[in-house]
């Protein structure tokens, strides 16, 4: 035991360094440029898999053996840790760390949850779309972190309205009971119903106290209503955590993986004229979230609530609890106060960088980079859009410079020496704030994805992944996209969602190619997929937080995340065979991707 024990606390310097000279023998048996890349991207992937080290020194590796295999000089891998991805998601997080700063984001939460109200299945509904909103610009762990004790707060409110409405429920009827047999029966049934009431009570007493609570009304409702609030607050606490991460794969800032697939697609497809852009990723991602949540919504309603439409949706009866509840949420958004100028600039920025996102490149027709910047070359991207408007947070002021902050309204009342002391106001960011809350090793990891992509294309693995998936072609497509959602979708709960569409994007567009099928056919629902980790609490940080909460047991995420990870493939296969080939021509081999390997359909 001892022994075993040993092995255990020490498993990750063991899978360190016996992993690489287990593997050893692939290259030096096959001394060829695929053997040796092959033999990096597994060894990456098994210590992503295990995370023996951090996930972001794993990510820098190819800068150390891709040089010394000679697959790929220094500078050419060193090169696509910083690309234009990079700058997209470091301008979409400065965004969201300006949002999160000034408390926006609670401010939006508080104010959709007070026009839902507070009936179960509405209540659920407005936490559903608040959460998934939210994931579509902020991170699915902020969003998570934000919604959950707001969701548990409610809860417990409505759990204590409820007992004291059910204690007052029970005086009153014990009161009519009593007056009724005070109107109706005659003095010798009272003085008989009082002693056999004396002799009740003294038998009572000779039970343990918990027996005798147990048979009263009252601790029934209790135990009844206890029940019904565990329900309610495991459904609760898992719509929070799953709606995170449906709602991140709505836009292309929304969640890693979507950032991957743009990068990929550039780097393996140079010239595929900008397919993905944030306003298509929206026009075929936003209507497939919006289905998936409203599913989810079901499947958790009929496991954690039923179907009584009465009692979840309250048929527009109000009661004492409803309007306590909803004084509470009140009182929370009155303590925000009203919106300051900080909030306001924030807000219009953030509304601003999205029209600039749509319109910049449309598609149906020419967008704004297209007409000014955009004729001779693509010269303006959505990172470009993305770091210019994320500067401005430290450029505008978190006040107007007319008007005073408190401290200086305080010190000013000390008349001569308060004047002295007026200080310019600070930007609506610093980077103290931003150096705190910055994901900088997401970067390294986007950056380690584009590095082994390059490595695969450099050494010929991709060519002959690609070549060796041909007998694929006799399945038809939508097949092929089922199975390989499966895979992903499976991969994913033991492996993070970066790692995974990592390493497979870039054999799926190899595949793709090999076989004459549109690569985004393939790429795209397995990069939504990879966001689908429902089943494991360990699989996502949001479903890691919830269960940290400690009312949700393994099991529970088990069982509602099995059925919600095939509604979720089943969706995104819909979308990509119906609107997705509409929008991206999924059912030609496109020209792009012909030229770029020389293959043909």
């Amino acid at each position: 035991m001892v022994g075993c024990s040993w092995l255990w606390s020490h498993r990750n310097y063991l899978i360190i360094f016996l992993t690489p000279l287990l593997l050893l023998p692939l290259p030096l048996l096959i001394p060829t440029p695929q053997a040796k890349c092959g033999y990096a991207i597994i060894l990456m992937a098994l210590y992503w898999c295990t995370e023996c080290m951090p996930l972001a020194m794993t990510a820098l590796l190819p800068v150390i053996l891709f040089p010394m295999m000679g697959i790929m000089e220094s500078g050419a891998v060193c090169v696509q840790y910083l690309k234009d991805s990079n700058m997209l998601f470091i301008g979409g997080l400065l965004v969201a760390i300006a949002v999160e700063n000034w408390n926006l984001h609670k401010r939006i939460a508080l104010r959709v949850l007070l026009v839902v109200g507070v009936r179960p299945a509405l209540l659920m509904s407005g936490f559903m779309g608040v959460t998934a909103f939210l994931s579509m610009w902020i991170s699915n762990t902020a969003t998570t972190a934000m919604m959950v004790p707001i969701a548990q707060a409610v809860l417990g409110q409505l759990c204590a309205t409820e007992a004291r409405q059910d204690e007052r429920e029970l005086q009153v009827e014990g009161k009519d009971n009593q007056a009724f047999e005070l109107d109706t029966k005659a003095p010798q049934e009272k003085e008989i119903n009082i002693k056999q009431d004396l002799v009740k009570i003294q038998q009572d007493y000779m039970y343990k106290d918990e027996e005798r609570d147990a048979d009263s009304p009252l601790e029934r409702r209790r135990i009844e209503r206890e029940l019904k609030y565990q329900l309610l607050t495991k459904g609760m606490s898992l719509s929070v955590c799953y709606s995170a991460s449906i709602g991140g794969t709505a836009t292309l800032t929304g969640t890693t993986p979507n950032l991957i697939l743009k990068g990929q697609m550039d780097d393996i497809f140079p010239g595929n004229g900008d397919v993905i852009n944030f306003a298509s990723w929206f026009g075929f991602a936003f209507p497939n979230m919006v289905i998936m949540l409203i599913l989810s919504w079901l499947w958790l309603q009929f496991m954690y609530m039923g179907f009584n439409m009465k009692k979840s949706f309250g048929c527009g009866k109000k009661n004492e609890g409803d309007k306590e509840v909803f004084a509470v949420m009140k009182e929370e958004y009155r303590k925000l106060g009203s919106m300051t100028f900080a909030e306001g600039a924030v807000l219009t920025i953030f509304v601003l960088l999205v029209v600039m996102w749509f319109t910049r490149e449309p598609g149906f027709m020419p967008g704004w980079a297209t007409v000014l910047f955009n004729k001779d070359g693509a010269f303006v991207t959505d990172g470009t859009v993305a770091i210019f408007m994320s500067t401005l947070f430290f450029i505008i002021p978190s006040r107007p410079f007319c008007c005073k902050s408190a401290e200086e309204e305080e010190e000013g009342e000390a008349g001569e020496e308060g004047k002295k002391k007026q200080k310019a106001p600070a930007a609506l960011l610093n980077w103290h704030v931003v150096h705190e809350r910055m994901p900088w090793n997401i970067i390294l990891l986007l950056g380690g994805g584009f590095a082994l992509a390059s490595g695969s294309e450099a050494s010929g693995l991709s060519k002959w992944l690609g070549e060796s998936l041909a007998p694929l072609q006799s399945i038809p497509p939508f097949g092929i996209s089922l199975l390989l959602c499966l895979l992903v979708g499976t991969f994913t709960e033991c492996s993070s969602n970066t790692a995974t569409t990592t390493l497979f994007l870039p054999i799926l567009a190899s595949m793709a190619t090999a076989i004459g099928l549109h690569p985004l056919y393939v790429m795209l629902p397995c990069t939504i997929c990879a966001s689908l980790a429902f089943m494991l609490p360990v699989a996502t940080p949001p479903n890691a937080i919830v269960f940290s909460y400690g009312n949700l047991k393994v099991m529970d995420m088990v069982k509602a995340g099995f059925m919600l990870n095939m509604i979720g493939i089943l969706t995104i296969n819909l979308g990509i065979n119906t609107w997705g080939d509409a929008m991206f021509q999924l059912s030609t081999f496109p020209d792009w991707a012909n030229i770029t390997h020389g293959t043909k359909p």
